[in-house]
């Protein structure tokens, strides 16, 4: 064998008994597209059922309380917003420790994409309660924050399991009875929409999705 040809072996040699320095980097990419794909896909899981349920019962105290308001406006309103903040923590609790106990990011892609779908219509829903409530017309807020609200549910919960966006249109659909009631209903409605509702789909979640 001439010098050439053997130089020429040896190389091909060396070459064949080193993997390409691209292969390690293209294999990296192609489990990186896999992961972010699979994350995208992901239903967001860690919605709580118990702490739905909690915040059906404490709407529903919420509701009695109000009742007795009627004479004062702003009182009725303050109970209402006391209640949402009370909500909104039972919610960050039970979102938080349902997402550990299932070793899960809470603000997975799914969960910011829960975030910024359901967000939009909560802010919404408190810029034109000051509205309503300055322009008198605090009786058609029932039907406003059940409508809001379900419509934030809908659209977040698309990124969720099942029964959340079917919870949403049902608080939309009541949203909209209750906006051509009477206002003395409103109570009522509010009642059998963040407590009822929450309480049966929060049951539902925890029994079949984990609390």
């Amino acid at each position: 064998m001439v010098p050439s040809e053997m130089a020429v072996v040896h190389s091909f040699q060396k070459t064949s008994d080193e993997p390409p320095p691209a292969l390690h980097d293209r294999a990296m990419d192609n489990l990186r597209f896999i992961r972010e794909t699979m994350e995208r896909a992901a239903s967001f899981t860690a919605v709580p059922g118990w702490g739905q349920f909690a915040i059906g019962i404490t709407a529903l105290f919420a509701a009695l309380v109000a009742s007795q308001q009627k004479k004062s406006p702003a009182a009725w309103l303050a109970v209402w917003f006391a209640e949402a903040v009370v909500s909104l923590g039972i919610a960050g609790w039970a979102m938080h420790r349902k997402a550990r106990a299932a070793a899960t990011p809470l603000l997975s892609q799914p969960g910011r994409k829960l975030v910024i779908n359901l967000s939009p219509p909560m802010l919404v829903g408190a810029l034109l309660t000051v509205v309503f409530y300055r322009e008198g017309l605090a009786g058609l807020l029932p039907g406003l924050w059940l409508l809001l609200y379900g419509t934030g549910v809908v659209t977040g919960g698309a990124f969720s399991v099942r029964p959340v966006p079917v919870m949403g249109l049902c608080f939309m659909f009541m949203g909209a009875g209750a906006l051509f009631c009477p206002p003395g209903w409103g109570d009522a409605l509010l009642a059998a929409g963040f407590g009822g509702l929450h309480i049966i789909f929060g049951l539902h979640i925890a029994r079949n999705y984990g609390g």
